[in-house]
């Protein structure tokens, strides 16, 4: 592309100084100035309404077959600099559209995501720091060419429609998240979703409490309700703010393990993995698994909610995180037994 401007600059550059040159040539021949700017146009654009003085002497002549051949060569030059600019444009978006289609092609066990509004950003940006591939859907264009700017491999398209949704990889991809702020195009792109892959994960952005039950019916496997998790968690910080912030920062929880550390427990994190025969089972059995040896305090599902306390009959899925609190040896025998994987362990001031 910067070739074909750099030959646009160069061909009106030179045709300019054509013209110039011979206005000023045929001036010098005692023609007016007017006379000497119609000669030049009609000759360089060959109107040809023939010249505007005879040329009598042989130097006349020469000088207009020389501005002849520099005004042609100049102006095709300049305006085979805009082809060559076009067709460069059209030959790049090409070739763009066949990497992003070969890159569709290739995806697998990947994360889709249904708009890219500040939702979608978030959640966009936190799958590419945990290195897990995605791909985002969006009819807005705008929004895609940001997302395409930040490298992300992204598709303008209706996430309602189910062509788009096969052109993305839906028979083959591990989770669809829809997050657009319309909760009835939510539910409609969770039905649509389902029907195509009975398999597929839905995670379903809902504006109201009332959506849940409907996006629930359509087939997600889990609401988000963004405004009914911001109001509790503001209600918390006035009404527990030292609880809520000692728990939630890995300082606090690190003095918190060395408290418990002197009568020989911690708190863990153990991730469910594929293939963990953990999977589906409820917490009351991975306790019993346990054999008292820790109790769950809080469960991390897969798209980030953090259930507090949580029931005993919920189930667990591949993704979770279990935060359990018990015995500082108890805790990772039973991890390696049952194919868990600790991800954070304190011991006194050390993380291990």
């Amino acid at each position: 592309m910067q070739e074909s401007f750099k030959r646009i600059f160069i061909g009106t550059a030179f045709f300019s100084v054509t013209l110039v040159v011979a206005i000023i040539g045929y001036g010098l021949f005692g023609w007016t100035l007017l006379d000497s700017i119609y000669m030049v146009v009609i000759t360089i654009f060959g109107v040809g309404y023939g010249e505007v003085n005879p040329l009598k002497t042989p130097a006349e002549k020469i000088f207009t077959i020389l501005v002849i051949i520099a005004g042609t060569s100049s102006a095709v030059y300049t305006v085979g600099g805009f082809v060559q600019m076009i067709a460069e444009g059209e030959i790049n978006k090409a070739l763009d559209n066949h990497r992003k289609n070969q890159e569709l092609e290739k995806l697998e066990q990947h994360i889709i995501i249904c708009g890219f509004g500040r939702m979608g950003q978030i959640l966009a940006h936190q799958m590419q720091e945990a290195r897990q591939s995605f791909v985002i859907l969006d009819r807005n264009s705008d929004r895609i060419s940001q997302a395409e700017a930040l490298g992300y491999l992204a598709q303008i398209g209706n996430a309602t429609d189910e062509e788009m949704l096969q052109a993305i990889g839906i028979e083959k991809a591990q989770v669809l998240a829809t997050v657009l702020p319309d909760d009835a195009a939510n539910v409609f792109i969770t039905l649509t979703a389902r029907g195509l892959n009975s398999k597929l994960k839905i995670l379903a952005r809902g504006e109201f409490p009332t959506t849940e039950k409907k996006l629930r019916l359509a087939g997600a496997d889990d609401v988000v309700l963004p405004a009914t998790i911001s109001a509790l968690r503001m209600a918390n910080l006035i009404t527990r703010p030292t609880a809520i912030n000692f728990l939630e920062t890995k300082e606090e929880r690190r003095q918190l393990n060395e408290l418990l550390s002197h009568v020989d427990v911690q708190i863990d994190e153990l991730a469910v993995p594929l293939g963990s025969p953990f999977i589906g089972k409820t917490i009351r059995e991975l306790e019993v698994r346990g054999k008292g040896g820790f109790i769950v305090i809080a469960l991390r599902k897969q798209n980030g909610t953090i259930i507090k306390n949580p029931a005993h009959n919920i189930l667990l899925a591949k993704g979770d995180t279990v935060i359990v609190m018990g015995h500082q040896g108890d805790i990772p025998q039973f991890a390696r037994a049952n194919e868990l994987k600790s991800k954070l362990r304190y011991r006194g001031s050390q993380v291990v």
